[in-house]
C-alpha cells in the first residue's frame, strides 16, 4: 500500500531562466530560477520558486554528502575554467546539469529528509543561515522560514512566465537577497514575478 502511495506522488522540478547578477563593478554571476511543484508530503510548501547560484548548489552538495556519507551523490556540472556566462551554450549546459542533480536528489528518500535541501529549493536564505537555522541556532524552524518566505512570495505563475517573456525582459532584473529572514530583505529575492529590484543585497 505504501508502494502504491508512493507511485502517486510526484515532485516536479525546474531549473529556468538563467540570469546575470553584477556582485560590484568587477564581479558577475549567474544565478537560476528553482522552481518546484510537488504533492509530496515531505514537503513545507506544494509550489515554490527561489532562485540560486552554482556555489549554493556545491554547498548543497557537500552537506548533503556529509549527512549521507554512504549515499554516492550525483555530479554537479564540473566547474570549468572556460565557463563563459555571455555564452548561452555554456549556461544551458549548466542549467541542465543542475536540475539533473536535483531531480536525482529528490528520488533519494534519505537525501529528502534533509532539512538543508528544503531550505534550499524553498527559501531565499544564505548557506550560513540554512546552517544557522538547522543546528536551532535562530529563532525561527524550518518549516517556519518556509513558510515566511512563501507568504511574501505568493504567485508562482507557470503560463504567466511565457506571456511575459518578450514583454518586459528589460525591466525583469529582480537581485537575489542573500541575507536573513524578513519582510525588507526577502521580498524581492524570487524571480517569478520580476519586479525591478530597488534594493542592494
Amino acid at each position: 500500500l505504501v508502494f502504491i502511495m508512493h507511485l502517486q506522488e510526484f515532485v516536479t522540478v525546474l531549473v529556468r531562466d538563467p540570469r546575470i547578477q553584477k556582485e560590484d563593478s568587477w564581479h558577475s554571476y549567474i544565478d537560476y530560477e528553482i522552481f518546484i511543484h510537488t504533492n509530496s508530503i515531505c514537503f513545507t510548501r506544494k509550489t515554490s520558486c527561489v532562485r540560486r547560484r552554482y556555489r549554493e548548489f556545491v554547498w548543497l552538495r557537500q552537506r548533503l554528502q556529509s549527512n549521507a556519507v554512504l549515499i554516492q551523490l550525483p555530479e554537479l556540472p564540473s566547474k570549468t575554467p572556460f565557463f563563459n556566462m555571455n555564452n548561452p551554450n555554456h549556461v544551458d549546459h549548466r542549467r541542465q546539469g543542475l536540475q539533473e542533480f536535483l531531480e536525482k536528489i529528490l528520488q533519494d528518500a534519505l537525501l529528502l529528509s534533509d532539512s538543508r535541501l528544503h531550505l534550499f529549493l524553498q527559501t531565499q536564505l544564505s548557506p550560513e543561515d540554512m546552517e544557522a537555522c538547522v543546528s536551532g541556532q535562530t529563532k525561527f524552524s524550518v518549516a517556519d522560514a518556509i513558510h515566511s518566505f512563501a507568504s511574501l512570495n505568493r504567485r508562482f505563475p507557470i503560463e504567466d512566465e511565457e506571456r511575459k517573456k518578450g514583454k518586459n525582459d528589460a525591466d525583469s532584473d529582480s537581485e537575489s537577497s542573500s541575507s536573513g529572514l524578513g519582510p525588507s530583505d526577502d521580498s524581492i529575492s524570487c524571480g517569478c514575478k520580476a519586479s525591478p529590484a530597488s534594493e542592494e543585497s
